[in-house]
């Protein structure tokens, strides 16, 4: 493994679902320690600043370290696990998954219960089940007390149990929590490109938290900051799969995703403008898209203050708000590259270009 898939792997790995994201921050922060000034927020966001030849402009890049997940709600009398979501499921992707939940005595490794094919009547296999009435079995019998003698408890977080795995095409990565740590990663190699290079601003690498759930550390970290520009990293949505079209630009190995409209936030066009011309200049593939529904961190964060110019910016990945994700190791370095250059260039002339009307 090379250090970018160390860094994949373990950020991925690390638990983090919506309102506990504490092991994805120490991961992000032990890599950021070195390559910023470290601080946080009061809901638990991580800040990482890094000042160049002016205090201003502040250049905030961000990707959120929460993972969607789950919520221990009830434990039944016969000790399986009822549950909340913690970000958008679609319920067909859950049934027979394994999980972990996170107890205080250590993660427990459950599965989410499923009827066979034999038993179920014609109608019940056209449905969708709904995830108010799943359960998590984590091996529960009759008496067995799963909070005596596994600490279950409800509160509990959820995630599901999936590894980082460098797939038989070595250059495409399967993990969990690829939505979004796959962008905090980028925030980190951001900073390690920009660490001996100059750049006429100050920039603020940040992880937010509880993004899957409304976008909530994005607001807390616009105040505290009070950005000039933001550019925002999230996934793309890859669309290279059956049934869709294979010639739309949204595939892996077409570079970053750059976002013309998502349903909390229309980009900045200016700031679009000049990432376009930044990819061209410097040969870096990307592709533009658009995602009408849901929403990301720059949806509070374009809001904020007086008004912040903001941009969306993914690498493209398969099967998002799933247990599992791909994605293709050259956009990753591609949108690394390009979010670079482009801080390189947002110096007071430029941003106040894109401020001023």
């Amino acid at each position: 493994m090379d250090n970018t898939e160390k860094l994949l792997q373990e950020i991925t790995d690390a638990n983090g679902p919506s309102g506990f994201e504490d092991d994805a921050r120490a991961v992000m922060a032990r890599y950021m320690k070195d390559l910023a000034e470290l601080d946080h927020d009061r809901l638990g966001s991580l800040i990482g600043k890094k000042k160049g030849k002016s205090e201003s402009p502040r250049v905030l890049v961000a990707g959120h370290l929460d993972e969607i997940g789950f919520m221990v709600k009830e434990i039944t009398a016969e000790g399986f696990i009822k549950f909340l979501p913690l970000g958008g499921w679609w319920p067909h992707v859950l049934l027979g998954q394994r999980v972990r939940i996170l107890t205080k005595k250590g993660p427990v490794i459950g599965v989410i219960g499923s009827q066979p094919p034999h038993i179920l009547k014609d109608d019940d296999r056209k449905k969708v089940m709904q995830i108010e009435d799943m359960f998590i079995d984590v091996g529960a019998m009759e008496k067995y007390d799963i909070t005596k003698k596994l600490g279950v408890k409800v509160g509990d977080s959820i995630v599901p149990d999936s590894s980082f795995t460098i797939m038989n095409h070595d250059q495409m990565y399967l993990a969990k929590a690829f939505d979004n740590r796959i962008s905090c990663a980028v925030v980190v190699d951001v900073l390690k490109a920009l660490k001996k290079t100059s750049h006429p601003n100050t920039i603020y690498g940040v992880g937010t938290v509880q993004e899957e759930v409304g976008a909530r550390g994005a607001f807390t970290v616009a105040r505290k900051i009070e950005p000039d520009i933001a550019i925002i990293v999230d996934v793309g949505v890859a669309m290279d799969v059956p049934p869709n079209d294979y010639k739309r630009p949204e595939k892996l190995g077409s570079g970053p995703t750059i976002l013309i409209y998502e349903g909390s936030m229309i980009p900045n066009h200016r700031l679009r403008e000049l990432i376009v011309e930044t990819a061209e200049e410097k040969n870096i593939p990307f592709n533009i898209s658009s995602m009408p529904r849901g929403g990301s961190d720059g949806g509070p964060v374009h809001k904020s203050g007086h008004g912040v110019p903001s941009i969306y910016m993914g690498v493209p990945t398969r099967y998002i708000h799933a247990h599992n994700g791909i994605i293709y190791r050259k956009d990753y370095d591609n949108t690394v590259k390009l979010i670079a250059e482009v801080v390189k260039k947002l110096d007071k002339k430029t941003v106040d270009k894109i401020i001023k009307y």
